[in-house]
């Protein structure tokens, strides 16, 4: 296929993407109200009071919320497209090799998702809202902030336990060795909490409860990694 063919191809899977997304965007519009309610009521169970200190501030949550979930509604679709579109120019290994990727990459996401939802959010809610016993001050939060901190810890999570795919992809592509993950330990334990501390509110229980899991995730991808470079080791190697 031409230059040009490719070109079409990319810009009509393109548009099939946006459209499956302004569609999936417009049916989470009509029910971001309950999807706020809900997310309003976990802060609530933890002692929480909510505000919102501009007019325009619950709408935009509407719009933040219905964006992220209509986004997470169509990666399904995505994922497919951008499979699709490179599938041509792979091996069949290597058509195996990315769908595995993609198919493994969502779950792992959607486990994230679930661990922040059931392990790490009521524990922080519950925690930070303590901070303020014996003071005298009560919690009244920005639905805008509060919301917000949500998504950005779901999104965090999500991509966090991407870790061990991630390794295993580039394990399969001969680029990352068992061995440096061994051998770069203690380094990369020390690196794991520097970016939990970046990427997490300025406080550390946060900090140390994203760099537990981080930790774990990296732990399983050295066994992943470590498994896989044997069965290559057996494995007769294919001609492409």
């Amino acid at each position: 296929m031409p230059l040009t063919g490719h070109l079409k191809e990319l810009r009509n899977r393109i548009v099939v993407c946006v459209l499956v997304w302004l569609v999936a965007f417009l049916a989470m519009l009509s029910n971001a109200a309950k999807l706020v309610s809900f997310f309003l009521s976990m802060g609530e169970k933890a002692g929480y009071r909510f505000i919102y200190i501009s007019p325009q501030e619950l709408l935009l949550e509407y719009f933040q919320t219905a964006f992220v979930f209509a986004l997470v509604a169509a990666m399904p679709v995505i994922l497919f497209e951008i499979w699709a579109f490179a599938a041509p120019g792979l091996t069949k290994k290597e058509k195996v090799g990315f769908l595995l990727v993609i198919i493994f990459g969502a779950i792992f996401a959607a486990l994230g998702v679930f661990f922040a939802y059931k392990v790490m959010m009521p524990f922080m809610l519950q925690f930070l809202s303590s901070l303020d016993a014996g003071t005298g001050i009560e919690a009244s939060l920005s639905v805008q902030n509060y919301v917000s901190f949500l998504l950005s810890i779901f999104i965090i999570f999500a991509v966090v336990f991407e870790l061990p795919v991630v390794s295993c992809a580039l394990t399969v592509l001969g680029i990352l060795k068992t061995a440096w993950l061994k051998k770069g330990r203690k380094v990369m334990i020390v690196a794991i909490f520097f970016v939990a501390a970046v990427i997490t509110p300025p406080d550390v229980t946060s900090q140390v409860m994203v760099a537990i899991p981080m930790i774990v995730l990296f732990e399983i991808s050295v066994v992943l990694c470590s498994l896989i470079e044997k069965i290559s080791k057996k494995s007769p190697v294919e001609a492409a």
